[in-house]
């Protein structure tokens, strides 16, 4: 007697232990039925083929012939031939398009693919293996941790130009803590939107960004500087710089923008918003409804943001931008094409050759810090002789050579030049001649 070998799959295997158990009166037609989510007529028609067949009645009448849906092989012979001749060095999804445009034939992307695979001319790119990005847990307390990214994307769609949407977002709570529309993704751009969350929230404990050249100098500058003005404004504002080496790092500011980029465009366009002048005032009411609806409660109910200790002028001055310039022996600065001539009277003389502090704000204005202190200055633009710089030690020495100049003296009666006669020396050396 010979031994008949069925290939059944692991589902075909219990359904045939649960039709068996049928058979042998130890579970009802209902419940097979509910155990493999079917009827129970479907229960009764595999029960009569499982009687009239046996096992070989529960495997599928599909397996091994072609499916209902695959092309004629005369049809997938045309496409191959067609491709060949015109669409050579096509990609699949090109090829596709260009077969449904040109020769009237609609299939889909896969299936051509597989059909210049057969025939040697798309080679199937292997696949790369997905990175694993852990789940990283929220943290407890709002103001701990804030994501901050900018967006480019048509905002105004087609009724205005491109621009970036500036997003600072907490960790914790998920929070929109600040936003606002620029022409481009800049320094001055974060600078604003960080003033305005200082202002409203105060200083959190650290900003988590990615390694664009506003956060991050990633090559060490001809003058050894390795912090870039963002930078610097948070160092000086004690906050902590964390930047991401991966965007799936800091996922929950990317999803932000994502979310964004659908409901704040659909709201702007009701509102019939197509600029950065009209956008940038309806984001605090946009970001409030926002948060009403979708900001989630702290783990831990405790705020972590410090209050900002400086004054708003010393908060001004460390938002612009600095500049560090040797300061000469006259006081001069020199900075953009301009001469700035300090002119604070008092310690001078230990100012010369030490390092100014240029402040450059971006309203346009200009502060020079000299050891921690703004000096006031005379502006001289490059063409201007700047005024010599007198103090009390040369001004009385420049004053007593005037007045010796100005000095008449008169000679003495003996001079030789009072007996001196013009026309005597020329007339002895022609008699000596």
């Amino acid at each position: 007697m010979t031994e008949e070998i069925y290939n059944m799959s692991r589902k075909e295997l219990d359904r045939l232990s649960i039709i068996q158990r049928v058979d042998r009166k130890e579970l009802s037609q209902e419940a097979a039925a509910k155990m493999m989510s079917r009827s129970a007529r479907q229960v009764r028609r595999l029960l009569d083929r499982y009687k009239e067949y046996g096992e070989q009645g529960l495997i599928s009448k599909h397996r091994g012939k072609p499916s209902n849906n695959r092309l004629p092989d005369v049809l997938r012979q045309q496409i191959a031939e067609i491709v060949s001749e015109h669409y050579a060095d096509f990609g699949p999804t090109l090829a596709q398009e260009k077969l449904l445009e040109r020769h009237d034939i609609k299939l889909s992307v896969e299936t051509l693919r597989q059909i210049m695979t057969q025939v040697g001319l798309w080679k199937p790119k292997r696949k790369r293996q997905p990175a694993v990005h852990q789940l990283r847990e929220r943290r407890p307390c709002r103001g701990e941790l804030i994501q901050i990214d900018g967006s480019p994307h048509a905002w105004f769609e087609d009724r205005g130009p491109r621009c970036t949407l500036i997003v600072f977002i907490d960790d914790a709570t998920g929070e929109l803590m600040g936003s606002e529309f620029w022409p481009q993704e800049t320094t001055q751009a974060y600078m604003s939107v960080l003033q305005g969350y200082l202002s409203r929230d105060g200083r959190p404990v650290s900003f988590y960004s990615d390694k664009h050249s506003i956060f991050r100098i990633n090559t060490e500058t001809a003058d050894g500087h390795t912090m870039t003005q963002f930078g610097r404004v948070l160092d000086t504002l004690n906050i902590e710089a964390i930047h991401a080496s991966t965007p799936q790092a800091k996922g929950r500011v990317e999803r932000m923008n994502k979310t964004l980029q659908d409901r704040l465009i659909k709201e702007m366009r009701l509102e019939g918003i197509d600029n950065i002048a009209q956008a940038n005032p309806f984001l605090p009411i946009f970001m409030a409804d926002f948060n009403k609806r979708f900001a989630k409660p702290a783990r831990l109910q405790v705020d972590a943001h410090r209050q900002v200790q400086e004054t708003k002028a010393e908060l001004d001055l460390i938002l612009s931008r600095h500049h560090l310039r040797v300061i000469s022996k006259s006081l001069e600065v020199r900075f953009e094409n301009a001469v700035y001539q300090l002119q604070k009277p008092d310690h001078k003389y230990r100012w010369a050759k030490q390092t100014a502090t240029v402040c450059k704000h971006y309203d346009g204005r200009v502060s020079i810090q000299v050891e921690n202190e703004v000096i006031p200055y005379k502006t001289y633009h490059l063409g201007e002789a700047p005024r010599p710089t007198d103090n009390e030690k040369t001004i009385n020495h420049r004053v007593d050579q005037a007045i010796q100049k100005q000095k008449t003296s008169k000679p003495a009666k003996d001079n030789p030049w009072r007996n001196f006669k013009f026309g005597s020396a020329t007339q002895e050396r022609a008699e000596v001649t």
